[in-house]
């Protein structure tokens, strides 16, 4: 057996690659210390076998067209088979060794990159899971700077990835959550730990954008944080039904409180009421007859409190009927249009003739017009401006249009409009009962009232019913 030995022994042996000598026919005659022990060769066993049998069929054609290159730079991957039967990937570079006397010998330097491709494919993997998952993922840096986003991330944010990388999550704040809980949450995963819950942040066009977050750090071989992956579940609609589901409770409690409250307080009013009716046709004091008008006053406010929460809380006894809604919003124009606010108002009515019917409770519909009408008119706070009722099909609904120029409402206040006892007039001025009974009978109809205002520039409320009942 040929054996290269240097003046410092067989050096080769002290190199952690593999290193195989080969003659012209391609067979072993030499091999380091390492190719025995990774490839489970024998002290002998493998000295004159031709280099083929240790590679698979399949990859044989391709490790002789580089043995036989004349090419100065001979690299390429490949795979060994050890002598228990099992595949190593590897990684070879071959050289030529010159040895005197016309003799000349191919080297083959590999190394094992076993581990390396299994990595590479586990990442190949976890790459595509998480570039094609639904659920939005995102990876920062140590420092909180995003260095990866996914496009289900994008979607979800509405930012496209060029303006998210390098940028911090905070450019998502909504603004709900305080300094003292993000720095809670720093403090718990730079601490290498997993944290979950449930954040608002906002979208590129400002809509909320609910999700439950898992960050977890990614931590190196000594331990470090290196970075951390957000993981989000979108939960935006799931907040929706929520609120929804909060919101009809609500309706619910009050219709429960509101039939208690005709029974325990409806009936004594009734007798305060008569008694003060009494003492008004009875006494000539006109002084006293004011305080007794101003206290009949509010004893009725408190009995249309009474009624209007108890006529949303029951089932109407009235009976659905194909209906002209033109004619229902002419009906509320005239009683509130001729009232003292309305002397510098100027009502303007653009109503579709060839509207088709619907099929409502005439005098409920009358009442939800009239309330939104009333708002439009109090809105306006005594000054002149404009209240502008537009009605028109659209497609499957018709839809009726209420747009002052008004004070408009303020972004959080949109959001309560339609609560029990919400108001935004002075104390003694509204029940904050109108919009939400209002908003009771449209849905009992099938419908919706939709807002749109700006605080300063007006509002508009659109009712919105459809066609087929």
């Amino acid at each position: 057996m040929q054996k290269f030995y240097s003046r410092y022994g067989r050096i080769f042996d002290l190199v952690p690659e593999i290193i195989l000598v080969l003659d012209e026919q391609h067979r072993v005659v030499d091999y380091n210390t390492a190719a025995q022990d990774k490839l489970r060769m024998s002290v002998d066993g493998w000295t004159g076998r031709e280099l083929q049998s240790l590679v698979p069929p399949s990859k044989w054609e391709v490790v002789a067209r580089y043995l036989e290159s004349d090419a100065e730079v001979r690299q390429f991957e490949t795979q060994f088979v050890k002598s228990n039967g099992e595949v190593m990937e590897i990684e070879a570079d071959v050289k030529v060794l010159d040895a005197g006397r016309g003799r000349r010998y191919q080297v083959i330097i590999a190394k094992d990159v076993t581990e390396w491709k299994k990595r590479d494919l586990d990442f190949l993997r976890f790459s595509n899971v998480i570039e094609h998952t639904i659920n939005p993922i995102q990876i920062t840096d140590a420092n909180g700077l995003m260095v990866y986003v996914n496009p289900a991330f994008e979607k979800a944010s509405g930012y496209p990835r060029e303006e998210l990388i390098g940028k911090n999550p905070r450019v998502l704040s909504s603004g709900k959550h305080s300094r003292e809980f993000w720095a809670r949450v720093w403090k718990y995963i730079l601490s290498g730990k997993a944290w979950v819950g449930q954040v608002e942040n906002r979208r590129k066009d400002g809509t909320p954008f609910h999700t439950e977050l898992l960050i977890s750090p990614i931590v190196d071989s000594h331990g470090k944080v290196v970075g951390f992956l957000g993981a989000h579940r979108d939960i935006t609609e799931q907040k929706m039904l929520e609120q929804q589901l909060v919101r009809s409770q609500k309706m619910e409690s009050i219709g429960t409180l509101a039939a208690g409250i005709a029974h325990e307080v409806g009936n004594p009013l009734t007798s305060i009421s008569s008694l003060v009716q009494v003492i008004q046709r009875t006494t000539h004091d006109e002084s006293a007859k004011d305080k007794l008008e101003l206290i009949k006053n509010q004893i009725n406010r408190i009995a249309r409190i009474i009624r209007d929460l108890v006529d949303f809380s029951r089932p109407s006894t009235n009976i659905a009927r194909p209906t002209d809604v033109n004619r229902v919003v002419r009906d509320a124009l005239n009683i509130v249009q001729y009232g003292k606010k309305n002397k510098e108002i100027t009502f303007i009515v653009d109503l579709e003739e060839s509207l088709p019917p619907l099929t409502v409770v005439a005098d409920q519909l009358t009442q939800v017009f009239i309330n939104i009408l009333i708002n439009a008119v109090d809105a306006l706070e005594g000054k002149p401006g404009t209240i502008k009722v537009k009605s028109r099909r659209e497609g499957d609904v018709v839809e009726v249009a209420v747009e002052d120029t008004g004070k408009g409402i303020s972004k959080d206040d949109r959001e309560k409009v339609f609560e029990p006892f919400f108001t935004t007039k002075e104390v003694g001025e509204g029940t904050g009962l109108g919009l939400w009974v209002s908003y009771g009978i449209v849905k009992n109809f099938g419908g919706d009232i939709l807002v749109q205002s700006e605080e300063g520039k007006g509002s508009v409320f659109t009712v919105v019913f459809p066609v087929k009942g």
